[in-house]
């Protein structure tokens, strides 16, 4: 009985057709077929030797007793393939002689290294081809660089050869350049000599970075390029001994390094920034990281908090520096990734501890609970060197904060001290959103569209009124109304 097919709608189905035993009887085409099939494999077998390999370029290059070379194998974690490319490349730049670039194809998910290409096992599915790239950033304005995802460099100068195999990691793998050459002590020179490069031409040398929250995440990088912000100390609205002392242990330390170190002194610092939510601390870390354009920012908040370890190892290697941790006190009680570990806020301690003497990097932690942290600090005495609180402005800084928002607005000043009088308790983002409604109150009063804009006396009471009212009182909380909140209100600042 013919065999039948049922197809679904939509779906398409190959019809199957009936067998009989006429269907197993051989053909003279199916004689030809395996003929041309043995001779397909004949032919293969016997050209196998011919084929090229990334082995047979490797002992073509090197020489017959290529196996018996020494390999030598640098490390480096992952977020670092731009700077290990770039200590590649300017060595190759450098070097005599010259070089060839030969792509792997099929490394993906691969163990596989110099050791055994030289030996010509495990790398089955392996071929040389073109050269996979990937383009990593390299700046903050979008700067990429490309970099090598596998490629096995081939190197002459005269009678010496060399071979470097530069792997990008996968996934957790970290990267690595493993080295062979016919002078096995020049395979030791090369690899040292690349590691030096990779720090000489860092690209995160004077930029302004911060720690992604996943390492591994799919399309992520773990490092992130940011603008370095511009801002006068006019634009910083501080007491003047606060500023002072902040100035003092950042910005005069690293001015005056070269005198300090001939005198004896170290480098090494912690500062401390603490106080209520909204009372400058982001702002003045944001002034410190334009004052200091020599100096490496790495920044870490949020979720990166535990790679407190990758940070601090950037920041050695690349000093000047400076490590900024932000709401240090979310660390103080949270413990590292593995049983057993210590609060990530001791880890921190730890780091900095390690430190060399004249290691010219400062720590500068925030926190709006500086309690939670007294014990930690307590054990660990000498990490952070100066302690420095900003408090809500007082009359002269709230002046002097009016000013800097009001910039080219043109407003009634006549009733200004009642203003601030009224505005006693609250913080910069008060004042700042207090001019943009007193500017919105003046735009809708004077009805027109264009033109510029004035802030009369009374505008600028009406939009106090407004933010002081009984309905606001969310909106003070989330601007800060100091003790202009109600006391509900003021518990939810506490």
């Amino acid at each position: 009985m013919a065999k039948t097919s049922r197809t679904l709608p939509g779906v398409y189905s190959e019809p199957v057709v009936s067998s009989s035993d006429d269907d197993t009887r051989p053909e003279l085409a199916d004689v030809g077929r395996l003929v041309r099939r043995g001779v397909r494999g004949v032919v293969g077998a016997a050209r196998a030797g011919e084929r090229v390999t990334l082995s047979s370029l490797l002992r073509d290059h090197l020489g017959a007793d290529s196996g018996d070379r020494a390999v030598v194998e640098e490390v480096w974690p992952q977020y670092e393939q731009v700077n290990l490319q770039a200590g590649v490349d300017a060595w190759l730049r450098a070097a005599p002689g010259t070089h060839e670039l030969i792509g792997v194809v099929g490394f993906q998910h691969r163990e596989f290294g110099l050791a055994e290409l030289l030996l010509g096992s495990g790398h089955h599915g392996l071929r040389p081809g073109n050269v996979a790239r990937i383009n990593l950033a390299s700046g903050p304005d979008g700067e990429m660089s490309a970099c090598v995802r596998c490629g096995l460099y081939l190197i002459s100068e005269g009678e010496r050869r060399s071979a470097a195999l530069l792997r990008g990691g996968e996934r957790h793998e970290p990267l690595t350049v493993q080295v062979v050459s016919t002078d096995d002590a020049y395979a030791l020179r090369i690899a040292a000599e690349i590691r030096e490069l990779a720090v000489v031409h860092n690209v995160f040398r004077k930029q302004v970075l911060s720690f992604g929250g996943e390492v591994f995440g799919h399309g992520e990088t773990l490092l992130h390029f940011h603008r370095r912000p511009a801002m006068d100390t006019d634009q910083l609205i501080l007491p003047t001994e606060t500023l002072n002392a902040v100035q003092h242990q950042v910005v005069e330390v690293a001015r005056h390094k070269h005198r300090l170190l001939a005198a004896g002194q170290h480098l090494k610092r912690g500062l401390l920034l603490y106080g209520p939510p909204g009372v400058g601390k982001t702002h003045t870390v944001r002034y410190l990281i334009g004052s200091l354009t020599d100096t490496t920012v790495i920044q870490l908040t949020g979720g990166a908090l535990h790679l407190i370890a990758e940070a601090c190892s950037v920041a050695r290697t690349l000093a000047p520096a400076m490590l900024v941790v932000e709401d240090v006190d979310l660390i103080a009680e949270d413990r590292g990734m593995h049983p057993g570990h210590h609060p990530m806020l001791f880890q921190l301690l730890n780091e900095m501890d390690g430190l060399a003497e004249d290691a010219d990097v400062v720590f500068v932690l925030t926190t709006n609970r500086a309690d939670l942290l007294e014990p930690a600090l307590a054990a660990r005495p000498g990490r952070v060197d100066q302690a420095v609180e900003l408090t809500l402005p007082d009359i002269d800084s709230r002046r002097r904060l009016f000013d800097l928002y009001r910039g080219g607005l043109d407003v009634d000043v006549s009733r200004l001290d009642s203003v601030l009088e009224r505005t006693e308790g609250v913080t910069a983002s008060f004042l700042k959103e207090l001019m943009r409604r007193a500017a919105l109150l003046a735009a809708a009063r004077d009805g027109t569209a264009d033109g510029p804009l004035a802030v009369s006396a009374a505008d600028l009471d009406a939009a106090l009124d407004e933010l002081l009212d009984t309905r606001n009182a969310m909106t003070r909380v989330l601007l800060g109304a100091g003790e202009n909140a109600t006391p509900i209100e003021r518990v939810g600042l506490a």
